[in-house]
């Protein structure tokens, strides 16, 4: 991630590059181009909604480019995310399973993901939440994580955090990219792109073929003696464009469509009489999966640049049927939003911005199962505004605010503080934010027969994180420390003996990130993050924990998927000019977990994960590489009862022309 290295020095931020980014939504950003890397410092858009240095943020942010995800052979964006401070990445047994991401211990639902500033959580979910597992890493061009209450700009389900993600823009002529590459778990994956730039339009036309096999998924412990495992096979087919005209010198408009659409067949659990113990079944079932991301805006640039405003309309539609010899799972989950828009970004004068914004958003459910069926709809219009502002080239700090009329659940008002102070003299950078959440249940919580509670009220959050960066050893060497703390009350778990979504009344999560990198030689580099997270939830006496919660005593419990301890360990060497190698290292401690098939507690061992890559570039055309992940055939679940998958070997080739 661009973060492996020690950041640049601070210096002001051309308004050619303003310009450059001035089409660009909140929680978007774009690389400047390669000839101009070095001179420009690395660009932060999600923690205000405005192009800054990084070096002015205050918010505890990860940058991964477009070069870090080629580096390492990240195929998938929870591959991507794996080691990020602050994050757990849960998936249920490798490629194309459920997959989840926990920020800072909130839960899975409080990250809002956005794909190319388009809302990525599905409403269709039972929790709402994005499926991480279904987005292929070989078109994007850069993912942001900003951890923190994020509400104030973001709105509803930004209680954890906001994890952007921007595709490739086309530049210069046009050029083909294609690879090809296989190995264990019966992959055999393909992509090819078509990119460029005319004088007014630039284009990228993706298409990625995902596939495995042969995933083996079931521990062999949970099954009885002669009983079939069956091993899991996903498919993934994505298409994306992107198209960016200029159409006059203060009008452009742009456009982005993405189609996924996957296949997984997998082992259910079944529940079969007279004893209705859980098993895994005999036969598997498929899921598939569509989703149609799309959004088309116009960008109005006045006042030679001061003002900019944009508009425009995103829709994402999901489609999630199940089929099969197993009954019980079988059914289909229909959703649909759109959002409309419209902001300006104000230069008041250097260093100083007013962000305005409006949207409405409008979302649909429906569900058809052998137990349930749902059909319902929401919506919610917010309007916001932001001031960034620079004093004396040493205090930088940017002030929300943001007002929701949620139609199910009334008004909320959420806002941001967020202080950066640099001293250029020593290399020292202190920093803090505060800010409040909120996130409306779902529309499965709400209205799905038996599950849904129409008296759960909306979670909330208020959180606050200090801490300082340090360069040191003429800036080959950053260090840093955070110290965050949220609450959250009316957390949403499940109650296990009504079958009902409940609230928890209250939770506390709390911990420390920090960092070093070093900037060894020009050719080697190195990081190393540990993160501290503790959580505990709160309950009167006499109400229920919900199922999503491991009590400790009568009045508290620990909610699931919430390691105290990761560290994770990334190294860079490019021996020569050709040759690219990397390394990395995760390790989780254990956690609260639940049994796959008895839904009891269980204290779920850690795990430490090493994976190696390497890229050699032939010529000018051809680039060869190949990976081992899980190098030491670590054997671990994460949930508990889906086993991840072991050693891996892959390779494949590279064309450019």
């Amino acid at each position: 991630m661009s973060s492996l290295a020690p950041s640049r020095s601070r210096r002001a931020l051309p308004a050619a590059a303003l310009l450059a980014f001035a089409c660009v939504p909140p929680a978007l950003a774009q690389t400047a181009d390669d000839q101009n890397a070095g001179d420009l410092p690395t660009i932060v858009v999600s923690a205000t909604g405005i192009p800054t240095p990084e070096d002015e943020v205050a918010s505890s942010v990860s940058i991964v480019t477009e070069q870090d995800i080629a580096r390492n052979q990240q195929r998938t964006l929870p591959d991507v995310l794996q080691s990020l401070p602050g994050l757990n990445v849960v998936q249920t047994g490798g490629p194309g399973g459920t997959t989840s991401v926990f920020i800072r211990g909130t839960n899975s639902n409080h990250v809002k993901v956005l794909i190319d500033g388009i809302d990525a959580g599905n409403p269709a979910a039972t929790n709402g939440a994005f499926d991480f597992g279904k987005l292929l890493a070989s078109d994007l061009e850069r993912v942001e994580v900003l951890r923190g209450p994020q509400s104030g700009l973001y709105g509803s389900d930004a209680i954890g955090g906001v994890i952007s993600v921007t595709t490739k823009k086309g530049e210069g002529p046009p050029k083909v990219t294609a690879y090809a590459e296989g190995g264990a778990l019966g992959t055999f994956n393909q992509y090819a792109s078509l990119t460029g730039a005319t004088e007014k339009l630039a284009y990228s036309f993706n298409v990625t073929h995902f596939s495995s096999t042969d995933i083996p998924v079931t521990p062999q412990n949970i099954v009885p003696p002669g009983w079939p495992i069956n091993p899991n096979a996903y498919d993934n087919w994505t298409y994306s464009t992107r198209l960016d005209w200029q159409a006059t010198e203060t009008f452009a408009v742009n456009f982005v469509a993405r189609y996924i659409d996957t296949s997984l067949a997998f082992t259910p659990d079944t529940y079969p009489p007279p004893t209705y113990a859980g098993i895994p079944a005999a036969l598997r079932s498929t899921a598939y999966a569509s989703m149609f991301f799309t959004k088309g805006e116009g960008v109005w640039t006045a006042l030679d640049g001061s003002l900019v405003t944009t508009f425009g309309l995103s829709d994402m539609s999901s489609s999630n049927p199940t089929v099969g010899p197993n009954p019980d799972v079988n059914g289909t989950y229909d959703g649909d939003r759109q959002v409309y828009y419209v902001r300006s970004n104000y230069l008041v004068a250097p260093g100083q911005n007013l962000l305005v914004g409006a949207e409405r958003r409008n979302e649909s459910m429906t569900s058809s199962t052998a137990y349930a069926s749902v059909d319902a709809s929401t919506g919610d219009t917010g309007v916001y505004a932001e001031y960034q502002g620079n004093l004396w080239n040493r205090l930088f700090f940017a002030a929300n605010v943001r007002y929701d009329a949620d139609d199910s659940f009334g008004d909320h008002t959420t806002f941001r503080l967020a202080p950066a102070l640099l001293f250029d003299e020593t290399g020292t950078k202190l920093k803090a934010s505060y800010g409040t959440g909120f996130k409306a249940p779902t529309l499965y919580q709400l209205y799905a027969p038996y599950y849904g509670n129409l008296n759960l009220q909306p979670e909330q959050s208020e959180g606050w994180d200090a801490g300082f960066e340090q360069k040191a050893f003429g800036e080959r060497v950053l260090f840093g420390v955070t110290y965050f703390h949220n609450n959250i009350t009316n957390l949403i778990s499940y109650d296990p003996a009504t079958y009902q979504n409940v609230n928890i009344p209250s939770a506390v999560s709390q911990g420390v990130e920090a960092f070093v990198a070093v900037k060894v030689t020009d050719r080697i580099d190195a990081r190393v993050d540990y993160t501290y997270t503790d959580v505990v939830g709160y309950v009167p006496p006499g109400q229920p924990f919900g199922a999503a919660c491991a009590p400790i005593n009568a009045t508290s419990c620990y909610p699931l998927r919430r390691p105290n301890n990761k560290v994770s360990l990334t190294l860079g060497w490019r021996p020569t000019d050709e040759l690219d190698l990397s390394a990395s290292l995760v390790y989780a401690s254990s956690w609260w977990d639940i049994v796959r098939l008895t839904s009891n507690y269980i204290d779920q061992p850690g795990y430490t994960v090493v994976n190696l890559a390497a890229n050699y570039r032939l010529n000018a055309v051809t680039t060869v590489f190949g990976r081992i992940d899980n190098l030491f055939n670590q054997t671990y679940e994460n949930p508990n009862g889906f086993l991840a998958p072991g050693f891996g070997a892959y390779g494949g080739v590279k064309l450019t022309w």
